[in-house]
């Protein structure tokens, strides 16, 4: 193909000949061949000129485009073949904290500009198994249990907080203790979601002296909830990182620590045992640097 563009951008055999560094008999030759390949002409050729037929200018348009196509493919063939996968699928549950996430890919887009992050919300329970079946490469779960076949590591140490409407009679303190909650509505998703998050919840208040009193829906639309939350006199729990951002989005809703005792709602970063591929030992690497960086791990959980 690369013979009949510098025909095509000459018009002129002898001249594209010479930018080719081949003679020019072996061009034509190689144009015929390309014409009778397509069964139609590309070029008329006369004593005086060479032009481009009609599915000549065609072909001119759409060759360059058709030979970048090819150089990526080649490109992207070469680095997968090497090991380094240049798409990675990242399953993060939605109450990871938008600057957690905002950070990660900020990081990688900079550090590694070959891999394509290509992420999805998934809830934690679901991460490990999507995992081992090669749905996604690398997750982000909150409190996940262990699973056979999965690795992981806490990346952000944090802990429950509540979201709670600005007029809520606990609204008026920076913390509040969990025996406080008793006799209130805590808004939760379901326990099959984050079955280790939800339980340590629950203990929590029993070891305060209390049964709960949860409401969960079945499948948590978002937006309803924090209208119920900004409207009605329940109280939301979700790790902190997460609540800050949904309540900066909400000018009717504040977050107030959990404390006596703060309960852990930590954020990991798991990944397959068999199938640690070069591209998820980088994105791995760089995860640790962000934690490092940001301070994520050090989060005072008591």
């Amino acid at each position: 193909m690369r013979y009949f563009i510098a025909v095509a951008e000459e018009l002129h055999f002898g001249r594209a000949a010479m930018r080719l560094y081949i003679s020019q008999p072996s061009l034509s030759h190689q144009i015929r061949k390309l014409e009778e390949a397509l069964e139609t002409p590309l070029f008329v050729r006369s004593s005086r000129q060479v032009r481009l037929t009609a599915a000549g200018r065609t072909l001119a348009e759409e060759a360059p485009r058709a030979l970048a196509a090819l150089e990526h493919a080649v490109r992207l063939t070469r680095r997968v073949g090497s090991g380094v996968a240049t798409t990675i699928r990242l399953g993060y549950t939605p109450v990871t904290g938008f600057d957690t996430l905002e950070t990660l890919l900020s990081a990688l887009s900079e550090e590694h500009p070959d891999i394509t992050v290509s992420a999805q919300e998934l809830y934690s329970a679901e991460i490990p198994g999507r995992l081992c079946a090669g749905d996604v490469d690398i997750g982000l779960a909150l409190s996940p249990q262990p699973h056979d076949g999965v690795d992981g590591e806490i990346l952000r140490e944090d802990a429950v907080s509540a979201v709670l409407c600005r007029r809520h009679r606990l609204a008026g303190a920076p913390r509040i203790p969990v025996s406080d909650l008793r006799g209130e509505t805590l808004l939760l998703f379901p326990r099959r979601l984050a079955p280790a998050y939800y339980d340590g919840i629950i203990a929590t208040c029993h070891r305060a002296g209390f049964e709960p009193e949860v409401r969960a829906f079945e499948h948590p639309p978002v937006k309803a909830m924090l209208a119920r939350l900004a409207t009605r006199g329940e109280v939301g729990l979700a790790p902190m990182s997460h609540a800050r951002y949904v309540a900066r989005s909400h000018a009717s809703l504040v977050v107030r620590e959990v404390v006596d005792p703060a309960i852990p709602a930590d954020l990991s970063v798991l990944w397959p045992v068999d199938d640690l591929s070069p591209a998820v030992a980088s994105v791995l690497d760089t995860a640790r640097r962000c934690a490092r960086r940001e301070g994520w791990l050090g989060a005072p959980v008591t």
